[in-house]
């Protein structure tokens, strides 16, 4: 039982703040299609964007019942340890000052000045602000989407996974509505590195199952992966900072 609560904490966990990341992205464009060029092409985007993912995940979610569980196992725990790797890679990279910091600030800024240089007529849908809404939904969901379906589907978590994403939904909507910015203060690199190192232990256990590895205490080696990603994530961020720091001081005065 404890191995099965830790699982599914650990699964809510990951699937939260992975979608956290992704919704306070979306909704930084939204903000600034909505303050730029009007609220209705803006939630209209919204809407579609919606109806696009729930169209994806209604006609595929099903065929993964079709798949045998071994090679399903295998599958999504390859590509979870790609995608937490990359997200864990870029994180060490902006913590060592290597890559700059992502800004939402910025982003939104820059989106809003491409929103003031189109021109909409009076009157009609602007579909320059309606496209540029449904693209953030759809791009950033499909994230979400992959993230829910890999964490839940291999061993039947779908519903941790699902409340997690729903939850940091219900706070990212709540949070854009009170703030009415850019969450530009959410301290969103620690996020990513925390949900590289999620999604790296998970890739790693579920792709250890899918070949047969039995894991020493089955689920409860979960906390064990993702304290290992851990360890070896901050240690990478020490090196990447020695390096940066001898790089600099070797190379020649302007």
């Amino acid at each position: 039982m404890t191995a099965v609560w830790a699982h599914a904490v650990a699964t809510i966990a990951a699937a939260f703040l992975a979608s956290l990341v992704e919704f306070v992205e979306a909704l930084t464009i939204v903000l600034a299609v909505g303050i730029e060029r009007g609220w209705r092409p803006a939630l209209i985007g919204v809407g579609a964007g919606l109806a696009v993912l729930a169209i994806l995940v209604l006609t595929f979610g099903p065929l993964l019942a079709l798949v045998p569980i071994g090679l399903l196992q295998t599958v999504l725990g390859v590509l979870l340890l790609l995608f937490g790797m990359r997200w864990l890679r870029k994180a060490v990279l902006r913590a060592a000052g290597i890559l700059t910091l992502h800004d939402e600030a910025a982003i939104f800024a820059a989106a809003a000045r491409r929103l003031q240089g189109c021109e909409s007529r009076p009157g009609a849908l602007d579909t320059v602000a309606l496209l540029t809404s449904l693209k953030a939904v759809v791009v950033e969901g499909l994230e979400v989407v992959f993230i829910v379906i890999a964490l839940g589907a291999a061993r039947g978590n779908l519903l941790p996974a699902g409340l997690g994403a729903a939850a940091a939904l219900v706070l990212v909507v709540f949070l854009g509505l009170a703030i009415y910015r850019p969450l530009a203060r959410v301290p969103e690199n620690a996020m990513k590195f925390a949900v590289g190192v999620l999604l790296s232990a998970f890739g790693c256990f579920w792709f250890g199952e899918g070949i047969g590895l039995a894991w020493p205490a089955g689920d409860l080696a979960i906390p064990g992966l993702i304290l290992g990603f851990l360890v070896v994530g901050a240690l990478a961020v020490l090196q990447a900072r020695r390096q940066a720091t001898r790089a600099a001081a070797s190379a020649p005065a302007p």
